[in-house]
């Protein structure tokens, strides 16, 4: 929202900011104030288009003066490299090497997920919530998560790349099994990870079940 508002050059409404990354109105007025309070954006109350209208004047926003500095994602391979010697270490007999990884990168997430839960202790999760949730852990692991609409969250970024590109298969699996499983220890039973590969884009993507 904060680069949709530096780009349009103007005052930008709520539903402007909600409407442009794909998200709900309410969660769209949230993270405008949250950007207001870091001093990142400032806010008033006007006319849209300088044409006054019945109703209540639209709050709206625009940036402020203050420059800020943006760090490209760092790759997350030490994250895999800890997974694969996992499993190496314990492959059981008549398991896989790609079981015991995919095994692995589940038990991993899902102990960063109840990690999760139990530093926010968000009680039970609705769809939206979940994938908010997720969406602020997927930031801090560096996978630049977007929100194409409301209902689903994408990873711009591969952190695992280049090493997906060289074994798609293995790489998005255990993408896609460590992901599911932060789900599962964050209980967010409402939503799922799917494999929904797109070029130059991770391989998973977040939306609810069903």
């Amino acid at each position: 929202m904060y680069v949709f508002i530096r780009r349009v050059r103007r005052p930008v409404t709520r539903d402007e900011a909600a409407t442009a990354v794909g998200i709900s109105r309410k969660l769209a007025a949230f993270h405008l104030d949250k950007l207001v309070d870091a001093g990142l954006l400032r806010a008033r109350y006007e006319s849209v288009g300088g044409l006054r209208k019945v109703g209540r004047t639209p709050k709206v926003y625009e940036p402020t003066e203050i420059d800020i500095r943006v760090n490209i994602p760092e790759r997350q391979h030490e994250v895999l490299a800890d997974i694969l010697m996992d499993a190496v270490i314990t492959e059981s007999d008549g398991e896989t090497a790609r079981d015991a990884a995919l095994r692995v990168a589940a038990a991993r997430g899902e102990s960063q997920g109840t990690d999760e839960r139990n530093r926010l202790r968000p009680g039970r999760l609705g769809a939206e919530r979940a994938l908010t949730i997720t969406e602020s852990f997927l930031t801090r692991l560096g996978f630049e998560p977007t929100r194409p609409d409301p209902t689903c969250v994408r990873m711009r970024n591969c952190p695992f790349h280049p090493l997906a590109a060289k074994a798609p298969d293995l790489v998005c699996g255990i993408n896609r099994a460590y992901l599911a499983g932060f789900l599962s220890g964050l209980r967010a039973t409402t939503v799922d990870a799917v494999l929904a590969p797109r070029p130059g884009e991770c391989c998973v993507e977040i939306r609810p079940i069903g």
